[in-house]
């Protein structure tokens, strides 16, 4: 494999707009193939919107009309799969020859999902990630991802694959991921501390892989007027401040984290680093003692309805 430009774009939603925001994801992925960028990555819930700060009226044993409403706001800025912003963002990946990873919330019946998706440079949609385990509050808000949407994809710049946020936190998933072989792990966040720079660098020693790691740059002002946060903060107030980064699979920065703007972070990245880095490490592997530990990993999806009915009706219309 030869060596390649790989991009971490930093920059806000247009929350809870995903036409606007998918036209702005168009803006910064030209922006990003002009450097030369053959893999484009954005951040966590970037086409639908991360809400900062919201509550959503929830208390234990109850929920107020206004959380309700702010909600349903939400669920319409979210988007479906397949659907037109989802076809969109394909084309864009095909106008710009790029592989494209980026979070979006996912609409499916009446459930929210954070999720990844990622496209190939022919615009197609390879697949999707969605979150196993939202954090805190985002549980109000967003359904639980099952072991169905756990992919890692071959391409000629090698094994692509996304965990979300503090998911990187879950040392079996990593694993799971690992024995993947995944080496372009893609981390889209919304953890702007200083502390996600040493799980990232971590995470790329361990899995001796490149590690991508996405964070939106938001003010007061990319959230809506009537946007309900603590304080009422002055519209220049910084909500989310960044620090996206590069990490090669020795853990060397590959870029320097960038805060309080929006940032396109590029870096040459040499895919033999991967096999230079397991010579004495491969945790999956030569490391990894299945006599001592072993991780099963259940990746049927759990529907919550199952029918034996035929999937379309005989040919008489018949019941």
């Amino acid at each position: 494999m030869s060596p390649f430009i790989a991009a971490v774009v930093q920059t806000a939603s247009v929350a809870f707009d995903p036409a606007r925001t998918v036209e702005k994801l168009g803006d910064y992925a030209v922006k990003a193939a002009a450097q030369g960028a053959k893999l484009v990555v954005f951040p966590e819930a970037f086409v639908g919107g991360y809400p900062k700060g919201l509550d959503f009226g929830a208390r234990v044993g109850s929920r107020s009309a206004a959380g309700r409403d702010a909600f349903r706001v939400y669920y319409d800025g979210a988007i479906e799969v397949p659907g037109p912003h989802a076809a969109r963002m394909g084309e864009i990946a095909a106008a710009n020859s790029i592989y494209l990873v980026t979070g979006i919330i996912e609409r499916d019946q009446g459930t929210l999902y954070c999720t990844v998706l990622h496209y190939a440079p022919d615009g197609t949609l390879i697949g999707k990630h969605r979150k196993l385990m939202p954090t805190a509050a985002e549980r109000l808000v967003w359904g639980f991802g099952d072991g169905s949407t756990l992919p890692v994809f071959d391409t000629p710049h090698g094994k692509l694959g996304s965990v979300i946020c503090w998911e990187n936190y879950m040392p079996m998933l990593r694993m799971a991921m690992y024995s993947k072989g995944v080496s372009l792990y893609c981390a889209p966040t919304a953890d702007d501390r200083e502390t996600w720079l040493s799980t990232m660098r971590h995470i790329a020693l361990e899995g001796r892989c490149f590690v991508f790691s996405s964070c939106q740059f938001t003010r007061r002002s990319d959230y809506p007027a009537d946007y309900p946060i603590d304080g009422n903060p002055a519209p220049d107030s910084i909500l989310m401040r960044g620090g996206s980064c590069i990490i090669g699979p020795l853990g060397q920065m590959l870029t320097e984290r960038v805060f309080d703007q929006d940032a396109i972070l590029t870096a040459e990245i040499d895919p033999g680093e991967v096999a230079r880095g397991k010579y004495d490490f491969d945790v999956a592997g030569h490391y990894a003692r299945p006599d001592v530990f072993r991780l099963m990993v259940n990746e049927t999806p759990q529907s919550a309805v199952q029918t034996n009915a035929p999937a379309v009706f005989g040919v008489r219309g018949d019941f």
